[in-house]
């Protein structure tokens, strides 16, 4: 039987690249559709939540049309990824907005930056957002990273990055001003801060394996 994904639009994140990354991946293996509504989720065998732009307006919007317990039934039963916002949102509380508390699937905080930051080490300014390509060193093994060696390099474009309490939560690293979580999983959930479908082929090397992926670590 052909899985379905569901790639959650709650009507505040760019979907489109997201889509067509996972359509190109998939092949006949599975059938993406957009999830306008917390209910069109019951039908998915996994879920993608996408993310962009500031916190405060994306947690607003899923407290208003009732996203909030549909998501965590999904991120407690369902293969899950989160990517940008999405892996941000599923923390404590964000320190965007003067203070957000977010769906809190993960203990931990969302923190900016470290602000007017030196120059890297050999010269480069370290500007916020951090926006462009660079390396994700892996921490541990895990069935999504098969195929994508530790190092490479993926796209990213953020001001915050998350702090998970566990730091066993932590599956890949980032240097950037601070070194950060840069991608977690747990159980059924992998999220990551770097956008997969704009990182080429270790993205949707990425996506492949999440479209197989059973949802065991």
């Amino acid at each position: 039987m052909t899985a379905q994904i569901a790639v959650i639009d709650y009507g505040g994140s760019n979907l489109r690249s997201v889509v067509k990354a996972i359509e190109l991946v998939a092949d006949r293996r599975a059938d993406v559709y957009i999830a306008d509504s917390a209910a069109r989720l019951a039908q998915a065998d996994r879920v993608v939540f996408p993310g962009q732009g500031a916190i405060g307006s994306c947690m607003s919007r899923l407290e208003a049309s009732d996203w909030v317990g549909a998501i965590r039934e999904c991120a407690e039963s369902k293969p899950f990824l989160g990517i940008c916002l999405g892996l941000q949102s599923l923390m404590t509380r964000s320190d965007e907005d003067g203070g957000t508390d977010c769906l809190n699937l993960f203990a931990g905080s969302v923190r900016h930056f470290t602000r007017n930051p030196p120059p890297a080490a050999d010269g480069t300014p370290q500007k916020i957002p951090h926006m462009g390509w660079n390396e994700v060193h892996w921490t541990r093994t895990h069935p999504l990273l098969a195929n994508i060696d530790s190092g490479r390099r993926f796209y990213f474009v953020h001001s915050f990055y998350v702090v998970p309490d566990d730091e066993q939560l932590t599956l890949g690293r980032t240097d950037y001003i601070d070194s950060f979580t840069s991608a977690l999983a747990a159980d059924n959930v992998f999220a990551s801060q770097f956008h997969p479908e704009k990182s080429a082929a270790d993205g949707l090397q990425l996506l492949t394996n999440f479209v197989g992926w059973n949802g065991q670590a």
